[in-house]
């Protein structure tokens, strides 16, 4: 009989007011890219831990998932994993090579936040 893999949880980071502006940004975008954030995402859950390309590590705990959407666009969810459950704390559409400053100072202060 096949082993089932470990599901980890998946926490979405929560305002103080309640808002979840990851879940909401991957909610405002079509359904096709929906699921395809939603599928690489399982995969970060059911088979941590992921290397490249799917996941890359960031720094200071952070990581990326790598999601291409629809029209080639690049989508980037930043999480973290703690005490046995991942943190999704960012969400973007790539622009840039280069990962945004603004994106990983965000993700890094929900992180602190989720972590405390």
């Amino acid at each position: 009989m096949a082993k089932r893999p470990r599901k980890i949880p998946v926490l979405f980071y929560r305002s103080a007011a309640g808002a979840e502006p990851v879940r909401d940004w991957i909610k405002s975008l079509p359904e096709k890219d929906q699921h395809a954030i939603g599928l690489d995402l399982m995969r970060v859950q059911f088979g941590w831990p992921i290397g490249m390309p799917l996941c890359r590590a960031l720094d200071n705990g952070l990581w990326e998932v790598r999601t291409t959407l629809s029209d080639d666009r690049q989508a980037r969810v930043l999480f973290f994993f703690h005490e046995g459950r991942i943190g999704v704390v960012a969400g973007f559409i790539k622009k840039s090579q280069k990962t945004p400053q603004s994106e990983l100072d965000l993700a890094r202060e929900r992180m602190k936040e989720m972590k405390s």
